[in-house]
């Protein structure tokens, strides 16, 4: 889908490392305009190449007053196209076409209320209150410690806060805009109605960006990069791989091999609905590989959570090696790549200043052994995304909206060492905690739940006998996009009677407790 190819509208974002980028090509997205990331300094062949409808320029942590700070070329300005310059990119655009940039006096970071002094498109009929002199008031959400002290010619003032005369600058001519804070955050209340109005009313753009074309799109790019060679997949069940899947079995049919690889580290029943769902509903051709004795022998006396990881990463490329090269004639590897995999993992093509936050498992490149081409269907997708044309390829509703599930799976909720024993109590506690949720009605109303296998040993009493067996903690989170948490406050009735359920249902559990702890300091999972 690079350059635009068959989508009329898209927008392009320069990035200059702002935590919340990801979450700009989110709002476009949603608006259902395409949208790329790029780096700031991308080169002007591509943006022709590309030909977006408009650019935004990212916020950032660098401070446009420093010696040799990021700039985007001087040719944006000179496309002809609509410029949405955000926080830093606000205030490079200033600096660029003229006008000045110090150093603040106060700093603002958190909500404050802009007054809209002056009408322009970008903010029409757009408010959140109105004040004692009859204008408009928005609630934004600000980070900066420099603001624009002097504003080019052409440029006009549209918003005001009590510290910054210029919260939204605009040049309705060339259609170049800047605004301080961040709309892009949902502590903007009408960020989302600002990037409407200048992707829709000033770049002209309009929702084409639907599942249906999103998937027609996709499998005419698979069936004119794959031909007749055959692709092999390793299926997990999860979203990822499991719309990966579907889509390629539309595209290929049986030129697609599915490896499904049970690690024994999965959740309860997950390997027998894999081969259901996949093999008898939608006839996908599907090797099934028993490999649990494998992982379960690697992860033997080992206690470090990220050593667990790895290994169980490395033993799965092995088996799927093994299992890979007995398949003849297989050209391409294909993953369940995403968008936010590549932004994370700082290995976007486009560069960018980002800091790497994590690794996964699936960027990077192939398993060294195999001499195969790689293909990522998704890889230009957001999980929303994936979610919405998975329903479209008709996988249950079910299935694509469960809660998240580790890639090291039941590995990183059990303590310390793993052990097929352990693995078994907490599958069963798992499944009852989730059962429960489902019959309260409470399973979608929370982000992600599942239970933690501490290894250490309580004492209990079961009729007159005494016990002293081990302990399942509980985990519940409410959240918006996983960067924070909150724990949720279930029912006590509820908690009481998953507890009960455990401790008299599974043999060997002899205390339920309750994770009460946010992120941060905490984080979602407990390894």
């Amino acid at each position: 889908m690079k350059n635009k190819k068959n989508y009329k509208y898209s927008i392009l974002i320069l990035d200059f490392g702002s935590q919340y980028t990801h979450l700009l090509v989110r709002c476009i997205r949603k608006l259902g305009v395409y949208c790329e990331l790029w780096s700031y300094d991308v080169s002007q062949e591509k943006i022709s190449q590309f030909h977006p409808n408009g650019i935004i320029l990212s916020g950032g942590p660098e401070s446009t007053t420093e010696l040799n700070s990021s700039r985007v070329p001087k040719y944006i300005f000179e496309l002809n196209i609509p410029v949405l310059g955000i926080c830093y990119g606000m205030h490079t655009m200033v600096m660029q076409l003229g006008g000045t940039v110090k150093k603040a006096n106060k700093r603002e970071f958190g909500y404050t209320q802009v007054e809209l002094k002056a009408p322009s498109i970008l903010v029409h009929n757009i408010k959140d209150d109105i004040n004692k002199n009859g204008n408009h008031i928005l609630n934004v959400w600000m980070s900066h410690g420099d603001k624009v002290t002097s504003i080019p010619v052409n440029f006009i003032t549209i918003a005001s806060t009590e510290t910054c005369l210029f919260a939204i600058i605009a040049n309705e001519k060339k259609h170049f805009y800047g605004v301080q804070f961040h709309p892009e955050v949902t502590h903007t209340v009408q960020g989302l109605h600002i990037l409407k109005r200048f992707v829709y009313d000033i770049c002209n753009c309009k929702p084409l960006w639907i599942p249906s074309k999103i998937i027609t799109e996709i499998i005419k790019d698979v069936r004119e990069k794959i031909g007749n060679d055959k692709v092999i997949l390793g299926l997990s069940g999860g979203i990822d791989s499991s719309v990966t899947a579907i889509l390629l079995h539309y595209a290929i049919g049986k030129q697609l091999i599915c490896i499904f690889v049970d690690n024994g580290l999965l959740r309860s029943h997950e390997a027998q609905h894999v081969k259901e769902m996949f093999g008898d509903y939608f006839g996908l051709n599907i090797l099934y590989v028993s490999a649990e004795d494998y992982f379960f022998k690697a992860l033997i006396g080992e206690q470090d959570p990220e050593i667990k990881r790895k290994i169980i990463g490395r033993v799965f490329i092995e088996v799927f090696e093994k299992e890979a090269s007995k398949i003849i004639n297989v050209k391409w590897l294909a993953q369940g790549t995403i968008y936010p995999d590549i932004i994370e993992s700082a290995k976007s093509t486009t560069g960018g200043k980002a800091h790497i936050i994590k690794s996964h498992h699936n960027v990077g490149g192939l398993p060294k052994k195999i001499n195969l081409k790689l293909i990522e269907p998704l890889k230009e997708l957001f999980k929303d995304e994936v979610r919405k044309i998975g329903l479209e390829l008709g996988l249950p509703y079910d299935m694509l909206y469960r809660h998240p599930f580790p890639g090291p799976g039941l590995a990183i909720r059990i303590l310390g060492e793993v052990k097929k024993e352990y693995c078994n109590l907490l599958r069963h506690a798992d499944s009852i905690f989730i059962e429960e949720l489902h019959k309260a009605n409470l399973y979608n109303k929370v982000s992600q739940a599942f239970t933690i296998f501490l290894p250490v040993r309580s004492v209990g009493v079961m009729g007159d006998s005494r016990t002293y067996d081990w302990i399942i903690a509980l985990r519940a989170v409410e959240t918006v996009d996983f960067m924070t948490a909150n724990w949720v406050n279930l029912p006590y009735d509820f908690l009481c009677r998953v507890s009960n359920r455990i401790i008299n249902e599974i043999n060997g559990i002899s205390r339920v407790v309750y994770d009460i702890s946010s992120k941060p300091p905490a984080t979602i999972e407990w390894e």
